[in-house]
């Protein structure tokens, strides 16, 4: 059995980006969030009858919504730890639970205190994989999250001549969309000339080629396809959805290919289930931990070649009316680090017609893709239905 359009996002919330959340605690986030794309959904609190926890949920667990959203009957809970590919990961789970008879509801919130509280880049000494990474990486003082990715861009950069330049593109291009959103934290402008002066996080990754350590929360709804017909916003079936693991997972620098992610198993799977072709796709919001796995994904995904990626972003390619417009939102460079549960509601709104200045004209097609711990990668693609 298939799961192309057997489940359709029916509701998406979001709170405030912003540095300090104003002693909100992750719960509370997350319980907004849930609230918003419940309301959005036309639903009420108790007809959610299934849960999915990606990452990034900060201990909270299926019972804590339970108790304040007041849900009688959940028939299903479970997590997704993928890291930033868990929100998309999560989307998966909740359509093959529909898709299953087990749930007509699923909701997905993630929420972080990732400024004020928990940074994102302490999750990485608690992974088991950095059991590998002790030791591998961190004896020549490998600990964070830019000094892990910073050898997979160079290594991209002595094969194909990739610059820092083009690295610039994205963060430029991310940043112009962000200032188009009411809901982003940097709004200041950006040119390639500020991207190139900024200082040196671990070579070739400059401070703005990394994403944003974020407080809010967002949230999706997951309903059966039929059930979604009744729903008040536009359908926004799921046609294709698959998750990929690296070679080597546990291992960034023991890879036999340091340039292949997850994503390059999953795209086709999904491709394959949603019976389209990247050229078909005409908004992608691409997990943006870094600049440069935005460069790779969109190699892996099938956008271009290896190798290619570098020349593809060049020239405003990844614009509003460029050939894939990418993170219209801003994502996690310029608008918030939610772990990417922000790109699935960007997608979601970006295809009902509701992005307001950074619509992308006619857009009936997308795909979103999430990027965790140390390669993992998950893509769903989703058509207006």
């Amino acid at each position: 059995m298939s799961l192309s359009g057997q489940a359709a996002v029916t509701g998406i919330g979001e709170t405030d980006y912003r540095r300090d959340a104003g002693g909100r605690s992750v719960l509370r986030l997350q319980l907004e969030a849930s609230l918003a794309a419940i309301a959005d959904a036309g639903l009420a609190p108790r007809e959610i009858d299934g849960i999915v926890l990606p990452m990034g949920t900060g201990g909270t667990v299926a019972e804590d919504f339970v108790t304040n959203l007041g849900i009688p009957d959940l028939r299903l809970s479970t997590t997704t730890p993928l890291g930033g590919a868990g929100a998309v990961a999560a989307v998966q789970c909740a359509v093959a639970a529909v898709a299953a008879g087990l749930c007509r509801h699923v909701l997905l919130p993630l929420g972080r205190t990732g400024r004020t509280g928990s940074r994102i880049g302490a999750r990485i000494h608690q992974m088991p994989q950095f059991r590998t990474v002790g030791e591998f990486e961190a004896p020549v003082g490998a600990l964070a999250p830019a000094q892990y990715y910073a050898p997979m861009a160079r290594r991209h950069m002595e094969l194909y001549g990739t610059t820092s330049r083009q690295l610039a593109e994205i963060a430029v291009t991310t940043r112009r969309h962000a200032i188009l959103n009411g809901n982003a934290s940097m709004t200041g402008p950006m040119t390639i000339e500020d991207h190139q002066a900024s200082r040196l996080i671990a070579d070739p990754l400059r401070l703005l080629d990394c994403s944003l350590e974020s407080d809010g929360a967002a949230a999706v709804v997951v309903s059966a396809a039929e059930i979604a017909r009744d729903a008040p916003r536009p359908r926004v079936l799921v046609t294709g959805v698959a998750e990929g693991h690296p070679d080597s997972p546990s291992a960034i620098t023991q890879r036999p290919d340091l340039t292949r992610l997850g994503l390059a198993k999953a795209a086709p799977r999904a491709f394959a289930m949603a019976g389209v072709t990247p050229a078909d796709i005409q908004v992608a919001e691409i997990y943006d931990c870094f600049t440069y796995i935005v460069l790779c994904q969109i190699e892996d995904l099938g956008f271009c070649a290896k190798g290619e990626g570098g020349a593809f972003v060049e020239g405003g390619a990844l614009g509003l009316g460029g050939r894939l417009p990418v993170n219209t939102h801003g994502g996690l460079l310029s608008q918030s680090h939610m772990a990417g549960m922000n790109h699935v509601v960007e997608l979601v709104r970006q295809l009902r017609g509701e992005a307001g200045a950074a619509q992308v004209e006619g857009a009936s097609l997308g795909l979103v893709t999430g990027y965790g711990d140390l390669g993992d990668g998950t893509v769903a693609i989703m058509a207006r239905g």
